[in-house]
């Protein structure tokens, strides 16, 4: 029961800021809502009942920590969702959470390099230059005059994030104990996946190495830049990367001013997107506006800048194609292709019935493919198509929730720059090229190659392969007829057994009453009751017992 003291701080917290009258349709009913307006009673002339309510939420999240601070920046990202109101304060986590002072931050940068910070920078800036729910940056200049920052975790915060992992663990485990979707949600195994990428985050190095390795996939590219990662004075606690100047994306009164081509840039971000997903298998999965900075050289051409690699998002080779496949399909408005395809990658089970699936998806697709392009909310649509797969049982699939989130998070984002964004036409090319290349003769001739080495390799193994192949095909063969000829004798034995079990039920009931009714044999038979006896036990002998 470690996960009361978070649940409980989690429900004062909620009290404390009244949440219940932020989002008046998401408060509990029935007895639980009568008990939380209950507890909320200290709390209501408090002075947190007097700020607004966007402002009561944004603070309240930012009190409860990391993973309430991320899910504020995933709703800051749909301001097509929200109130203006409430996407304009909640923008301010992406990148402005409250810093820490203490322990000071030239404390925290010795201690991982294990030397005075002056051996290794030139300037250290004390106050942050950004603050975020898991770390905080600072900016510093190297001894050979390089401008770079300096990113630190936040100190405790491992031990919040602990707390609250259980506290989602407890809550996913009665979900799937008690909700009759429990189990197709999957809710344990998606907190064990954020559980995994979130702790994740509090190693700099792993970060570091997925700045690298985005840095090189985009290498010379221009439509995305990655900071260099200085490994020589990076540690797990700090990392230490070059400084970018460019235009925070969310700002778009600035991007305006420089003469940035904001279709442009809305149609560049979707094409990263596609490009890490479908080509690469290696994406950026915080996409929020605080990650991303646009470069002030060639505004019509306009390229991003991403930093805060922690969480990437990779996808098998056989989700990766089944996921494009099944777009091009909803594209193409081709139901039937989109029903087998979710059978036959199991994402429903195999019984069901494909012509139904169809119907489904049809009634969820065509209407929304009546609206103009341009008013089709691709994030909505994916919720509508997962709502009525659900009804066939599908399950959640953990590989995939990252993709979905960093889809709505483009999504939201290209929204914002261009209100105009239509991802359906520009991912549809990019998709229908994706499969083109994938079945053309030099495609699978290249990977015809990378798997020679390994059947090469195997080769010399082949004969003994085949000789085990056959030896256990020959084993198994020899079990089933032997588990097959057991059945078939048990199955004789049963009857045996059932007819011997009647047969001496009747008998006994024959003796019982010949014995409760000794005059029953001499009066109505005319046969004295040790003759009956003796004959019965003969005809039993005689007939049964052979």
């Amino acid at each position: 029961m470690s996960h009361i003291p978070r649940l409980l701080k989690l429900v004062n917290t909620a009290a404390r800021y009244r949440l219940d009258q932020v989002a008046p349709q998401l408060q509990p009913g029935g007895l639980a809502g009568a008990l939380f307006k209950l507890w909320c009673l200290p709390w209501s002339a408090g002075a947190a009942t007097r700020l607004k309510p966007e402002v009561r939420l944004r603070l309240a999240l930012e009190e409860l920590g990391p993973i309430y601070i991320k899910f504020g920046q995933l709703l800051s990202t749909r301001r097509d969702f929200l109130p203006p109101e409430l996407a304009d304060e909640l923008q301010s986590l992406q990148d402005n959470v409250p810093g820490f002072s203490s322990p000071g931050i030239a404390s925290l940068v010795e201690e991982a390099l294990g030397r005075p910070w002056q051996e290794v920078f030139s300037e250290l800036s004390l106050g942050p230059l950004a603050s975020a729910s898991v770390a905080q940056v600072h900016c510093a200049r190297l001894l050979s005059g390089e401008e770079v920052v300096i990113k630190v975790i936040r100190p405790g915060i491992e031990k919040t994030i602990v707390e609250d992992i259980k506290l989602l663990k407890w809550i996913a485990s009665l979900v799937e104990k008690h909700l009759p979707v429990g189990r197709r949600l999957r809710p344990r195994e998606v907190i064990d996946d954020y559980e995994k990428i979130i702790l994740d985050e509090l190693n700099l190095l792993a970060e570091g190495a997925n700045a690298t390795q985005l840095r090189r996939n985009f290498e010379h590219s221009p439509l995305l830049y990655v900071p260099k990662v200085h490994w020589e004075f990076s540690r797990i606690n700090l990392l230490v990367m070059e400084r970018i100047y460019g235009t925070p994306v969310a700002d778009i009164d600035s991007l305006r001013a420089q003469g940035v081509n904001l279709k442009k840039l809305a149609e560049t971000g979707v094409e990263i997107f596609f490009t890490q997903v479908f080509n690469h298998s290696f994406f950026h999965a915080d996409m929020h506006p605080g990650n991303i900075f646009i470069a002030r050289h060639s505004p019509e051409n306009p390229q991003y800048i991403a930093i805060d690699c922690a969480i990437i998002g990779s996808l098998s080779k056989n989700d990766q194609q089944y996921l494009a496949r099944n777009l091009l399909a909803i594209f193409q408005r081709d139901y039937r292709k989109v029903a087998e395809l979710h059978v036959e990658c199991g994402w429903v089970p195999r019984k069901t019935k494909v012509h139904e699936f169809e119907a489904a998806m049809r009634s969820v697709c065509e209407p929304i493919f009546e609206k103009p392009l341009k008013d089709i909310s691709f994030g909505h649509l994916l919720v509508q198509l997962f709502r009525t797969a659900g009804r066939f049982n599908m399950e959640v699939q953990p590989s995939l929730v990252l993709l979905q989130k960093t889809l709505l998070n483009v999504e939201g984002l290209g929204r914002q720059l261009y209100p105009e964004l239509d991802l359906w036409t520009t991912a549809m090319p990019f998709l229908e090229d994706w499969n083109r290349r994938r079945m053309r003769p030099t495609t699978l001739f290249k990977a015809l190659q990378e798997n020679v080495p390994d059947w090469i390799e195997q080769l010399p193994y082949l004969p003994q392969l085949m000789i085990d192949t056959l030896t256990q095909s020959k084993q198994l063969t020899a079990i089933n007829e032997s588990l097959q000829q057991r059945i078939e004798e048990d199955a004789i034995q049963l009857q045996l057994q059932r007819a011997r079990s009647l047969r001496n039920g009747l008998i006994l009931a024959a003796l019982a009453a010949a014995c409760l009714l000794p005059q029953f044999s001499t009066v109505m038979l005319g046969v004295p009751l040790p003759s009956l006896l003796l004959g019965v036990g003969a005809v039993y002998l005689l007939c049964f017992k052979r």
